[in-house]
């Protein structure tokens, strides 16, 4: 009998694992992320806004309103532990909020190994995210800031990293982004283009040869477009098309069997 109970209790504990993992390693080009789920019982509006104690209210406002309140909340935090909060994404739904939290470490900061474009990210390891998603966990549920139900995700930013404010473009100038905008500019809300300049608050882009120039502050998202045959993860344009020309060149010397055949006065009724 207790060993059927005790059988029994491995397989619920396994199956709660696979449904909720803590650590999920992406694989060498993506991000570490560690998570951790929070769910709590509603209470009164009056009873949570006395638990914030640095007096941010619980009131959500606007997704982009909350994403900034958390990020100033929890910079020092991250700070503290020798890391860089780059940015946070605040994602609500129905369900409960996902809260995502992307770390690095600090330009200059001494790591083992580079990536293959030889920027931080790389230096972000498994026990960096475990750090910050305990410490930060910690502030969350002292400060509050937060109605409801969310999932706590703790990242590195991997190749493909987001960009979140003007000063990061600036590391990046030269490199290829995509870009949500919160309001349209000139017909459109979404771009592809190279990083040319950033002054203050102004980003100018290159696109298809065209200046376009935004401000920080409409820009919603924002992640940089990996050079993939750089990398070594791809095959390079040239490859590409040299494989067109030879495919090309190959069709236009093949002669079809049957008018070979006809036209060949060798060839003739046996």
């Amino acid at each position: 009998m207790h060993r059927r109970e005790e059988s029994g209790l491995a397989e619920a504990t396994a199956s709660l694992r696979r449904r909720h993992p803590v650590v999920s390693d992406k694989g060498p080009v993506g991000p570490f992320v560690v998570f951790h789920d929070r769910k709590t019982a509603r209470r009164s509006r009056r009873s949570k806004r006395r638990s914030c104690g640095t007096g941010h209210t619980t009131d959500e406002g606007t997704v982009a309103d909350k994403a900034t309140q958390l990020t100033e909340l929890l910079a020092p935090t991250v700070t503290a532990l020798g890391l860089e909060l780059l940015g946070i994404e605040y994602l609500p739904a129905p369900g409960g909020a996902l809260v995502r939290i992307y770390i690095d470490v600090p330009a200059g900061t001494e790591v083992g190994q580079a990536d293959a474009e030889g920027e931080g990210g790389q230096g972000v390891t498994i026990e960096h995210c475990e750090a910050v998603s305990r410490e930060v966990s910690a502030q969350l549920d002292v400060e509050d800031p937060i109605s409801g139900n969310y999932t706590l995700e703790v990242s590195s930013p991997g190749i493909d990293r987001p960009i979140f404010n003007a000063a990061q473009f600036a590391q990046f100038v030269g490199q290829t982004v995509k870009v949500g905008l919160k309001l349209p500019q000139e017909g459109r809300r979404r771009l592809t283009g190279r990083i040319v300049s950033v002054e203050g608050d102004t980003i100018t882009f290159d696109i298809d040869g065209n200046a376009f120039v935004a401000q920080a502050d409409n820009v919603d998202k924002a992640r940089i477009v990996p050079d993939w045959a750089a990398l070594g993860l791809a095959a390079s344009k040239d490859k590409k098309e040299n494989g067109r020309a030879t495919g090309a060149t190959r069709k236009a010397n093949h002669t079809p069997r049957d008018n070979k055949r006809s036209d060949d006065p060798s060839t003739g009724a046996e």
